[in-house]
């Protein structure tokens, strides 16, 4: 017990139970047992985190990595990850540590906040990355991470599924500069289907970040072909973009076969610039295609005159145009965070 750090954002119920409030499941967990996540444990009626001393990756990437294309472009963000997802994706490309909680292992060296602050400080890093598994199951050591981070002059980013309950994004607003969430598909089916999981309340997080908070949000659709990959369901997605923000950057990202979706083809490039343009057609200012590098898509341009802002090939910058966030030709704003 005395490893165990309690748990944020839960309350006690009748019976012995608790419900966390941390994500979008709101468990109901009985004493002795585990949430979705399977990395928050009921002991007698306190909810503990089992993973808050336990880093199981911890690397250093480019921003453009996760994917940021809008937020200190060309710079590297210390990435950590811990045992833990409240989502089961067939497709998930990092399965070995996501879903291992799953069946009651739970792996990691002991690292503190602080030692992880001050290992991005050292390697040069501009900002942590809370990343590889969903960021939320281990909230309590991104929050103490965070805080620590901010003092030191570095920023903080959640690569997400987006399932937080607006609890959890009230929590985390203070100290969490970026976030960039998977919007898996348009589709109830999808998410049901392949994540276990629901559309939903993905969409009510991506709203309530926009329009209630001043976290940098970019969006991330991995298009699984047969999948989530028709014109239809592309063009609500971008439609729903559009409504909350035509400068939301969307990331249109190739799926490769991977995990439990071993017997699917990658997506065909002709399909991801399809997509670029139906995003393009619906207004979105900023559309990217993510896997692929060289293709049309990695670079970004001027929204308003189309003049080269910032020129990509894979996670690498070639030129920086951007001057005062603003285009150097026509002077129109480029929307982002940019040192």
């Amino acid at each position: 017990m005395q490893n165990l750090k309690q748990a944020v954002l839960w309350e006690p119920a009748a019976g012995g139970l608790v419900r966390c409030n941390l994500c979008s499941w709101r468990c109901m967990v009985a004493d002795g047992k585990c949430g979705h996540c399977a990395v928050r444990q009921n002991l007698n009626g306190v909810l503990y985190t089992l993973v808050y001393d336990k880093i199981c990756a911890a690397n250093i990437d480019p921003i453009e990595k996760k994917p940021l294309f809008h937020f200190l472009p060309g710079s590297s963000s210390f990435s950590i990850a811990t045992n833990g997802c409240n989502f089961q994706c067939g497709f998930c490309q990092n399965w070995q540590i996501s879903q291992m909680a799953q069946d009651g292992k739970i792996e990691g060296q002991a690292v503190s906040p602080q030692k992880i602050v001050d290992l991005a400080v050292r390697s040069g890093c501009r900002s942590i990355s809370y990343t590889y598994t969903e960021p939320t199951v281990f909230m309590e050591l991104s929050h103490d991470c965070g805080l620590l981070a901010k003092e030191e002059g570095l920023k903080n980013v959640f690569v997400s599924n987006g399932y937080q309950t607006k609890e959890a994004i009230d929590f985390a607003k203070d100290w969490l500069d970026a976030v960039n969430i998977d919007v898996k598909s348009f589709s109830e089916g999808y998410y049901k289907k392949l994540c276990k999981a629901r559309l939903q309340p993905v969409l009510d997080t991506v709203t309530y970040i926009a329009k209630h908070t001043d976290i940098w949000m970019e969006i991330t659709t991995l298009i699984v072909p047969g999948e989530n990959d028709s014109e239809d369901e592309l063009k609500r997605l971008a439609n729903f973009l559009v409504g909350l923000d035509p400068a939301i950057p969307w990331h249109i990202s190739r799926f490769y076969p991977q995990y439990r979706m071993e017997d699917k083809d990658a997506t065909a490039v002709s399909v991801l610039e399809r997509a670029y343009e139906i995003g393009r057609a619906a207004g979105l200012h900023y559309v990217y295609v993510g896997n692929v590098p060289g293709a049309k898509g990695e670079s970004t341009f001027c929204h308003k005159c189309g003049e080269l802002l910032i020129a990509r090939v894979g996670f690498k910058i070639s030129a920086d145009h951007i001057k005062n966030a603003s285009c150097p030709k026509c002077h129109a704003k480029v929307v982002g965070i940019w040192r």
